[in-house]
């Protein structure tokens, strides 16, 4: 697939950190490579905590939305279907390690570790300038009819 993940499946998705529609959202793009899912993406200077540095809560965004297409993914090549199932964020944990520089590109990457028919364990990290400078573990929950978050792509 030469879109990402967000394109073809959710263009219309308005969410702060995954969504296309979103013009002042982060707008990530995952793309599946071999058993992870990837993106590549480019701090401004308003991502920044401090010169140079980027918002935690930018890395937490970052790695939430990207774990959890890794997840809508997975469990929509489980099940076989055609479209991923609207998943959201059940917990979540982030890890800074170290501080994360914003003069050039970071690298999300997410794979599952565990999975059942409606949910999956996702592990993810974000790497820049060749060093992981932050880490995720989510669990991503597909929800049903009647949920806020059903019909968002």
């Amino acid at each position: 697939m030469t879109q990402s993940l967000q394109a073809h499946y959710a263009p219309k998705n308005a969410c702060f950190g995954c969504g296309q529609a979103n013009p002042d959202g982060l707008r990530i793009e995952s793309f599946v490579e071999g058993d992870e899912v990837v993106c590549t993406w480019t701090p401004k200077p308003m991502h920044e905590a401090f010169p140079g540095v980027l918002n935690g809560g930018i890395i937490g965004a970052l790695l939430d939305c990207h774990c959890n297409w890794a997840a809508a993914w997975h469990l929509m090549e489980r099940a076989g279907a055609d479209a991923p199932p609207c998943t959201v964020t059940a917990e979540y944990s982030i890890k800074l390690r170290r501080p994360t520089p914003t003069d050039g590109p970071v690298s999300l990457r997410a794979r599952i570790t565990e999975s059942s028919d409606d949910r999956a364990t996702v592990t993810g990290t974000l790497e820049a300038g060749g060093r992981i400078c932050a880490t995720c573990d989510g669990l991503f929950v597909a929800v049903r009819e009647g949920h806020p978050a059903f019909h968002r792509w």
